[in-house]
């Protein structure tokens, strides 16, 4: 089972990881979305997102953007980056599911101006 974690705001792709409001968690077998939960984000605290996905079993995050400090992380955990998402939490899924999302390489690099990550 692959298991996809999308940093959102509700429904959306956020722009920066760390701050979400919520993760939408997307289990998914042979391809296809077989359950869907949301989870609000426990706080964001260096390092210690990356770890809390990957004790859930998190194998793919998708954000807007995210600070290197995180990806370096997720490297380690050999869990799949995507960043540069937007729009519908569900739909960056499905697009990673079927090819179509890549990642941008959106590397936020200060945090004080976390909510224009992805510009």
């Amino acid at each position: 089972m692959k298991r996809i974690a999308v940093a959102s705001e509700n429904e959306i792709v956020t722009e920066h990881f760390g701050h979400c409001k919520n993760f939408n968690i997307f289990d998914v077998e042979n391809n296809q979305i077989v359950r869907i939960k949301s989870i609000a984000n426990p706080g964001h605290r260096p390092g210690f997102l990356p770890n809390y996905l990957n004790d859930m079993g998190v194998n793919v995050v998708i954000s807007g953007g995210m600070g290197s400090g995180a990806i370096d992380i997720f490297n380690e955990k050999n869990i799949k980056v995507i960043v540069g998402a937007r729009g519908d939490a569900r739909k960056a899924a499905e697009n990673f599911l079927n090819g179509t999302l890549k990642s941008t390489g959106s590397v936020c690099h200060e945090h004080k101006h976390h909510d224009k990550c992805g510009e």
